[in-house]
């Protein structure tokens, strides 16, 4: 596995609360010396958003919006050729909550300043798709442990991954890896992690699934 190169120069991690995005992008650093970008969980809006506060909502995407926004700019100014980037979202990301977290007007609202911010934004050379069921989801959330995710409603995470799995049903932007991790342990189980990396390694053009040996 040493002698293991990536032709990808900038991948991004996606997927539902909790599968492991960051994760894996920490291990995949650590292991090619990539550079991390790490979507800002310290978003002031996300507790009340996760009370249920009225207009928290919108106050959340517009957070999350600029500072991705913001992030994605910075790529510009790397060169790919030297780094390998390594990011835990995609800037699409940002649209398919909106949609699921926002009313009507104010997704319009919304959506005229995404287009707006994200027209001339670089792409990942590979996206990978982590998947998971509710259930491990919740079980990985509930160990990371964080406070304002501790009451996550589980309908609200099903209702996510559904999203999730529609928005890349259609998915054709770039080269997209699906993985199934409900049966995984990359985090802690170093062949999990190997068998991974050989699949990103691979990975080319078009949609390829990864569904390891015993996963539901």
């Amino acid at each position: 596995m040493s002698d293991l190169t990536l032709a990808a120069r900038h991948i991004a991690v996606e997927g539902p609360i909790g599968v492991g995005k960051t994760a894996l992008v920490d291990l995949l650093a650590s292991r090619f010396e990539g550079v991390k970008i790490l979507e800002d969980v310290q978003n002031p809006f996300l507790e009340p958003f996760y009370r249920g506060k009225e207009g928290a909502a919108f106050q959340v995407q517009l957070f999350f919006l600029l500072s991705r926004h913001q992030q994605h700019l910075d790529l510009t100014q790397m060169d790919l050729f030297t780094h390998l980037v390594l990011a835990d979202y995609t800037m699409p990301k940002d649209r398919i909550f909106a949609r699921m977290n926002l009313d009507d007007e104010e997704f319009r609202l919304y959506d005229r300043l995404y287009h707006l911010l994200t027209v001339h934004l670089p792409k990942p050379d590979l996206v990978i798709y982590l998947e998971a069921s509710v259930e491990t989801c919740l079980r990985r959330i509930r160990l990371r442990g964080r406070e304002f995710e501790r009451n996550i409603d589980p309908d609200y995470l099903r209702r996510l991954k559904e999203a999730y799995n529609a928005f890349f049903y259609r998915y054709a932007e770039t080269p997209l890896l699906v993985v199934n991790t409900d049966e995984i342990d990359f985090v802690n189980k170093t062949e999990d992690f190997d068998n991974l990396v050989q699949q990103i390694a691979r990975a080319r053009q078009g949609t390829q699934v990864y569904v390891p040996l015993g996963s539901g």
